[in-house]
């Protein structure tokens, strides 16, 4: 349950690597003399009732462009832009220092310049995938099928906060804490076996994706034709018919949320049973979990779908599949024409990106990626002082209050209901700006002259290391973002939150900046994080993480007729004729911004003491929260990766989520919002949650 989360497809190598948002350009940014809202960017020619979004951002959005090497464009842009010079700095730092071999200051560096080494990336060609294509085409049965499925699995799913959530691996792993015990680490396995983004882009029948079908099988045919493969486009055609036959199979983003259908726990017996057709102990084996007794899989009949396919499928085809996701996972550490190729579909096709970006920048997101808390540790140190911590933690505690002061003040939960709530926020960890014990990269090797085996080594690091935590007590002050990141994370499991760094600085964050505006920036992100706590999924969770149903019948009845309110207006919101949001998909993230609105209001008005909010440049302090409120979400964005947000994210589209202030009885007040103007609903309609 991620505040903000977008992938920039730069390649499939770099899948797992990603940094999260977008821009290296700040054309929505507050000038640095500003402190506060950013008068400019607004369109006062639109009311406020009518266009929210572009009331708050709309002078902005006409004078700003795309960038060529972009999807999107948008606020977040001046922290991604300042996080990214910043971190490119200290690697680059990293890369000229003579430090000692196997010191996190030495891996940086190795790892950043064998990513920059195009010269020895080309000469060795396709040698590096040599033994693993080999390893494929020696396959002979199906038993040697589910050996080299099972070598594949990786733990690069994290179903919660769908990162990476359809791993072109046949299955995905997840070590978290466990549904019933919470107190100890436990497997959960995902559905998985697709490249591209959701079971929609297979199954959708609208001519985009047919459109997209094509130019995926297109990419395929490529890939396996510059990798010397025979006949490739009947290879391709095949590995699509699978992939479709996968994805049939596949549960929508939407009924993946239900968290209570997902607390399903296999023994190992139970595979074989309930999912035939593939080889479970051949491929535990392979995977190292031959110890495993036990594992959640979150969708059985996926499973159940999957397996099937296995049994069902020529060997031939699932030995292209193989080979196919192998080059298209490796493509960007691979000569020049493979890494063209895959950005030329991934980038073009599906972002609508027209240009690459700079092979340095890809090459920090690599190293942010693999050894995100060794670049971490120097960003906090260098960027990150003890005075911002604690002005930030000062507000996170406001936040806190507020939304206990209304849970306190809701009039239709049972007492009961509301101690258990409250000993949620009791029991919340917050980790403000950095985690309080950095990863340990000692065993994860690096060369400086294998970008290749930097990576493969890499990817096994990180499951390794998810492995070894099997069974063992749970970490509940663990960071899963890095300081460098420009987010914020709600860990139901661990009934814990985490801001880094680079997201608690202007504009979001401003020391200087009136109260209005920090409690309507980063006070509404605060407030969406800890609002989830108690959105459709967190509020599954008790006070110590455990799946657990802590709500009176009566209470959960108001609850899920709020938030189906919720969604069903959500439905009605269309960015194309021939596409809508879907409220259930998006769903948890719109509780959570309505309710973190409430409560940064709240809090805002709290921070007053009762005195009067100081009007600046004619605009009343409740007027300056919203505004701020609306410029978090200042965005343009291209076709093809707004259709692909509105299908695969979680997240409502900027343009929408700014909307949410139609719910907010006091946003009418601030601006005399009337009957008849478009975002107007009357009293009963506006949905009111926390």
């Amino acid at each position: 349950m991620q505040f903000k989360l977008r992938f920039l497809f730069w390649n499939a190598a770099c899948a797992l690597f990603v940094l999260a948002s977008f821009s290296a350009y700040s054309q929505n940014s507050r000038a640095p003399e500003t402190h506060g809202i950013v008068i400019a960017n607004m369109d006062r020619t639109v009311k406020p009732g009518d266009d929210f979004f572009h009331y708050a951002n709309g002078e902005w959005i006409k004078r700003a462009e795309i960038p060529p090497d972009r999807s999107y464009i948008g606020s977040w842009d001046t922290l991604e832009d300042l996080s990214r010079k910043r971190t490119a700095g200290l690697i680059e730092e990293a890369a000229k220092a003579n430090a000692p071999a196997g010191s996190n200051t030495r891996k940086i560096a190795d790892l950043y310049n064998s990513y920059m080494d195009e010269p020895a990336i080309e000469a060795k060609g396709l040698a590096p995938l040599r033994p693993q294509l080999d390893a494929i085409t020696a396959i002979h049965d199906k038993h040697d099928l589910a050996r080299a499925l099972g070598e594949t699995l990786r733990a690069d799913v994290d179903a919660l906060n769908n990162t990476n959530f359809h791993t072109a691996n046949l299955f995905g792993l997840w070590v978290a804490p466990g549904f019933n015990d919470s107190e100890h680490y436990a497997p959960y396995l995902m559905q998985g076996g697709l490249d591209l983004p959701d079971r929609e882009y297979y199954l959708a029948d609208s001519q985009s994706m047919r459109d997209i079908r094509t130019k995926y099988q297109a990419h395929v045919s490529a890939l396996l034709k510059l990798a010397g493969f025979s006949n490739p486009d009947l290879r391709a055609q095949h590995i699509i018919e699978l992939e479709h036959a996968i994805a049939e199979k596949h549960l929508s983003l939407a009924d993946e949320q239900d968290i209570h259908k997902a607390n399903n726990t296999w023994q190992r017996p139970d595979f074989a049973a309930n999912a035939p057709g593939l080889d479970w102990d051949e491929y535990f084996r392979a995977a190292g979990l031959s110890n495993q007794a036990s594992f959640i899989v979150w969708q059985p009949t996926a499973f159940a779908g999957e397996s099937a396919l296995v049994a069902s499928t020529a060997l031939e085809t699932w030995k292209d599949w193989l080979a196919f996701h192998l080059i298209d996972s490796y493509a960007g550490v691979l000569p020049k024409a493979f890494a063209d190729e895959s950005f030329a579909f991934f980038g073009k096709t599906l972002s609508g990106t027209p240009e690459q970006r700079p092979r340095w920048q890809r090459g920090v997101a690599v190293v942010s990626g693999l050894l995100g808390d060794a670049v971490g540790q120097i960003y906090a140190q260098r960027y990150f002082s003890p005075e911002a911590k604690a002005q930030a933690e000062a507000l996170v505690a406001n936040l806190i209050t507020a939304f206990r002061h209304r849970i306190e003040a809701l009039a239709w939960m049972d007492p009961a209901t509301k101690a258990e709530a409250e000993a949620k926020l009791t029991t919340l960890y917050v980790g403000i700006g950095y985690p309080e014990t950095w990863r340990d990269y000692s065993a994860y090797e690096i060369k400086a002259d294998d970008i290749f085996g930097n990576i493969a080594r890499g990817r096994l690091f990180y499951y390794h290391r998810d492995l070894a935590r099997l069974g063992l007590p749970v970490d509940r002050k663990e960071w899963t973002m890095e300081p460098q990141t420009v987010n914020a994370v709600n860990l139901p499991l661990q009934n814990a939150l985490s801001f880094p760094a680079a997201i608690l600085q202007p504009p979001f964050f401003d020391p200087q900046a009136p109260a209005a505006m920090n409690y309507g920036a980063i006070g509404s992100i605060i407030g969406h994080e800890i609002s989830h706590t108690f959105d459709t999924e967190g509020s599954a969770f008790d006070s110590k993480g455990r799946v657990r149903d802590w709500w009176k019948p009566a209470d959960l009845a108001h609850f899920n007729a709020a938030t189906a309110r919720l969604a069903a207006q959500y439905d009605t919101y269309k960015p194309f004729p021939d596409l809508a949001l879907n409220g259930k998909q998006t769903l948890a993230e719109n509780i959570a911004d309505v309710a973190g609105i409430s409560a940064a209001y709240d809090a805002y008005h709290a921070s007053l003491a009762g005195k009067a909010a100081p009007a600046e440049d004619g605009f009343s302090g409740d007027q300056q929260f919203f505004i701020a409120f609306g410029q978090n979400w200042g965005s343009k964005e291209r076709e093809a990766a707004l259709r692909e947000e509105v299908m695969t994210d979680s997240h409502s589209p900027d343009q929408f989520r700014a909307a949410t202030v139609r719910n907010i009885d006091s946003w009418y007040a601030a601006f005399d919002v009337q009957p008849g103007e478009k975002l107007y609903l009357a009293p009963p309609d506006r949905v009111h949650i926390w």
